[in-house]
């Protein structure tokens, strides 16, 4: 690796220097980058031939930044996407939207178009930075832009995520050396993140049931009772259903662009128990629908194909509420008082409480949730397990303690 002095007269006459440096990597391949000062070109080539011994020496991909990486990455996932391997047209939406919102902002991604209701205004993005000047200090300040912007933190996190994945892909292809963004994490105040999980109580869900129309009242009764995941709802088969096992198998979910996928997660795929009643009701809606071919939606639209999830909710779901609440003005003594309004995701939780009210195992719940681990479940839903002997523990320990003392 040499430096060399080149000077040379412009067209006014006056003298130009620059320092040269001519870089060969261990492939063989030459480069040859110049300086206006041998400080500069000095230190560009001991940090190249530091970086050839370590084999992350990148040549002329030293040029690239951030946004190239970023459309190299959705071009990797436009790919995936169209061979099914494990890449929805969501996935791919949320992740476009994360380097076009913040990564990579483009402040005229939504001129002429409706723009999102919980976009934040930022312009504190990294895409003209090159990934060989990138680091884990600016990928530090780019989290703490998206905080100080009123992102909220299970968005940052999702946001730095979809980071970490570009940057891999750029050491894949071989666009820079290292993922400096790996290990960075956002940690929000103490009252921020999860919350405890709340479910709807057994008197809500009947005042729902009780004003529902009979064919909806099945599908409100078998999503409180599974605790499936709407995508999951939308997606099921008369196949996927046993009535003489009394069981349903989770197999398959279907997303807002109506594109069917394998469940969220390997535990996604799993068997969970069906009562007696629900098998009652869903034999009777059997008769009643005119799909009842083993390949057929068990809940379908009218034409046989999958239920708009938005417009459910929007024509069928959230007016029980408001009928509830006109049956109870007008028979005030007779029908219960209308019960405050939860989306429909919270007749999963509904589900999951239930059966850990039943007495199941941790175990047993986040199998038939379909979570990940017992972790995700005991995060969730972990105050919802509630023992006598949690009590009786307590009171062993305070007796204890005190057994020496009086008290008046």
């Amino acid at each position: 690796m040499a430096i060399r002095k080149r000077t040379w007269k412009k067209a006014d006459g006056t003298a130009s220097t620059r320092w040269m440096v001519d870089i060969v990597d261990s492939n063989g391949n030459r480069e040859r980058r110049q300086f206006e000062s041998r400080k500069e070109a000095d230190a560009y080539r001991i940090a190249s031939e530091g970086q050839i011994r370590a084999g992350t020496f990148r040549g002329d991909a030293a040029k690239l930044t951030v946004k190239d990486a970023a459309e190299s990455y959705l071009l990797y996932c436009e790919g995936r996407r169209d061979r099914g391997e494990r890449m929805t047209r969501r996935n791919y939406d949320t992740m476009d939207g994360h380097i076009g919102n913040y990564i990579c902002r483009d402040p005229k991604r939504h001129d002429g178009k409706p723009r999102p209701k919980k976009l934040k205004d930022f312009d504190g993005g990294i895409g003209g930075i090159k990934l060989s000047q990138l680091t884990t200090g600016r990928v530090n300040d780019f989290r703490d832009r998206l905080r100080e912007a009123g992102v909220a933190i299970v968005t940052s996190r999702k946001i730095i995520g979809t980071l970490q994945q570009i940057l891999a892909h750029a050491v894949d292809r071989d666009m820079v050396g290292t993922n400096v963004a790996r290990g960075v994490k956002v940690i929000g105040r103490r009252d921020e993140g999860a919350r405890k999980i709340v479910p709807p109580t057994k008197d809500a869900l009947r005042a729902l049931l009780t004003v529902a129309d009979e064919d909806f009242r099945v599908k409100l009764a078998f999503a409180s009772a599974t605790g499936v995941r709407a995508g999951e709802l939308h997606a099921l088969r008369w196949q996927h259903l046993d009535f003489s096992k009394g069981e349903v198998r989770v197999e398959a979910r279907v997303d807002a662009y109506g594109d069917e996928d394998v469940t969220k997660t390997a535990a996604g795929m799993r068997t969970i128990p069906l009562a007696q009643p629900l098998i009652l009701m869903l034999k009777q809606w059997k008769l009643r629908t005119a799909w009842k071919a083993p390949t057929d939606l068990v809940f379908p639209n009218r034409h046989g194909g999958y239920t708009g999830h938005d417009n459910m909710i929007k024509r069928k779901f959230l007016p029980l509420f408001d009928i509830s609440a006109d049956k109870h003005r007008a028979q005030p003594a007779t029908c219960a008082d209308t019960p405050a309004r939860f989306n429909w995701h919270a007749l999963r939780h509904f589900a999951v409480s239930c059966w850990i009210e039943a007495g199941l195992s941790p175990k047993t719940v986040q199998t038939f949730a379909g979570h990940s681990s017992v972790q995700v479940t005991m995060d969730r839903y972990g105050h919802l397990f509630k023992s006598e002997d949690h009590q009786k523990a307590m009171d062993a320990i305070a007796r204890e303690m005190l057994r020496s003392h009086q008290f008046d």
